[in-house]
C-alpha cells in the first residue's frame, strides 16, 4: 500500500451519495479529506448539516470552484445533480486532477444518445475517455484513468447479472430486468412522490420505458457482445436503501450450466457473492456494503435464465463502487475501506 495518504475533494458532499463517501473516506487509511463542497450548506461545517459526522468529519463545506479545489485536492470525486457536473469536470481534469464521476454526465459515449436523454452536454470531448467504473468488466482501464464515470445503481445490478450470459452468447431474445430500489436512488431534493406518506405502505413502478439508466445497461451489453433490446422496469419500495433485480433471459442452445458460467466470471471478485440456487438474495445481506449477492435459478419450461442481484444503492451502486475504483487508481487494495459486513438487523 502506497504510503503518503491522497489528498482527495468531494464535490456535492452533502447529498445522499457524497455523505455516503464521506462515511467510507473518513477511515480509509490512504485518504486525506482536503475540500468539501456544497452549494446549498456552503460555509457550514459538514457534521452540522449531518451530526453523525461530528468528530469524525468537522470540515468547512466550500464552493465547488475548480480553481480551489485543484490547489487543494489531488484525486476528486463529483456527486453533483446530474447536467451540472459535467462543466466542472472538465475544469478538473483540465487542471490536471483526476476524477470520479458519480453523475450520469459522462457514462454515455455517444453524445447523440446522451442528448436523446439527458441534453446538450457541456463537454463531449470526454464522452469517449471517461472509463465506465464497474471494477468487474472495465478493471485495467479503471486503473490508468484520468476520469471514472461511476455506473448507476440500477445498471451495476442489472449488468453484474446479466454480462456473464452476454459473453457466452446466450442471449437471443429481449431480456426483462425486473429492478426495485430504496427512495435514496432518488436523492436528497424534496419531492411530493418521495414524501413519507407516498412511499409508505406502497409500492409502485416508474419511468417504465423511459428510465435514463436504461441506454447505460444496453451500452455496457452491446459492449459485452449482446444486441438482444432491453424490457427495463424500474420501482418504487418503501425502504431507505438497497436494490433487488430479477432478471429474466430467455437462453438459446439447451441448457446452460449457470453455476459454471457465474463462477468462471465470477470466482475471483471480492464484492460478488454468488448464492446459486441457494436462498435467495435479499435487501439485508448487503445492506451498508460494496457487495452485490448473485443468485439464480433455471426454468426449463420456458428455457429462462432467472438472476436474482442485490445490492446496496448507495454503497456498490454509488459511494462504494467509487472506493473502489479509487482503491484501483492509487495502487490500494481494492477492498481497502470497503471490509465492513452488512447492517444488521
Amino acid at each position: 500500500m502506497p504510503g503518503a495518504r491522497v489528498r482527495v475533494g468531494v464535490l456535492g458532499a452533502t447529498g445522499y451519495s457524497g455523505v455516503e463517501l464521506l462515511r467510507l473516506l473518513a477511515t480509509h487509511p490512504g485518504v486525506e479529506l482536503a475540500y468539501l463542497s456544497s452549494e446549498q450548506y456552503r460555509g457550514r461545517a459538514v457534521s452540522d448539516v449531518h451530526p453523525f459526522l461530528a468528530g469524525i468529519v468537522d470540515a468547512k463545506l466550500e464552493a465547488p470552484e475548480p480553481d480551489a479545489v485543484a490547489a487543494a485536492a489531488d484525486v476528486v470525486f463529483t456527486a453533483l445533480p446530474h447536467g451540472a457536473a459535467s462543466a466542472v469536470v472538465a475544469a478538473l481534469v483540465r487542471r490536471g486532477r483526476r476524477v470520479l464521476d458519480l453523475s450520469a454526465d459522462f457514462r454515455l459515449h455517444d453524445p447523440a444518445v446522451y442528448a436523446r436523454w439527458y441534453g446538450e452536454h457541456a463537454a463531449p470531448e470526454l464522452l469517449k475517455e471517461a472509463v465506465y467504473g464497474l471494477p468487474e468488466l472495465h478493471r485495467d482501464r479503471i486503473r490508468g484513468a484520468r476520469l471514472v464515470a461511476c455506473p448507476g445503481c440500477y445498471p451495476t445490478g442489472a449488468l453484474l447479472g446479466i454480462v456473464p450470459l452476454a459473453r457466452a452468447g446466450l442471449i437471443r431474445e429481449p431480456v426483462v430486468v425486473d429492478a426495485k430500489s430504496g427512495t435514496t436512488g432518488a436523492g436528497r431534493g424534496a419531492r411530493v412522490e418521495q414524501l413519507f406518506a407516498e412511499v409508505n405502505e406502497n409500492f409502485r413502478p416508474y419511468s417504465i420505458g423511459t428510465h435514463r439508466h436504461q441506454p447505460e445497461i444496453e451500452q455496457e451489453l452491446r459492449t459485452a457482445g449482446a444486441s438482444a433490446p432491453i424490457v427495463f422496469v424500474p420501482h418504487l419500495l418503501p425502504v431507505s436503501r438497497g436494490i433487488l433485480t430479477t432478471i429474466y433471459a430467455r437462453v438459446s442452445g439447451g441448457t446452460p450450466s449457470l453455476a459454471a458460467l457465474y463462477e468462471k466470471t465470477y470466482a475471483k471478485e471480492p464484492f460478488v457473492i454468488l448464492r446459486g440456487d441457494g436462498a435467495p438474495p435479499e435487501l439485508r445481506d448487503v445492506r451498508g456494503t460494496n457487495r452485490c449477492v448473485l443468485g439464480w435459478r433455471w426454468d426449463a419450461a420456458s428455457a429462462t435464465a432467472i438472476v436474482v442481484t442485490a445490492i446496496d444503492n448507495l454503497g456498490k451502486g454509488a459511494a462504494g463502487q467509487a472506493v473502489q475504483c479509487f482503491n484501483l487508481m492509487h495502487g490500494f487494495p481494492e477492498t481497502t475501506g470497503l471490509e465492513a459486513p452488512a447492517l444488521a438487523p
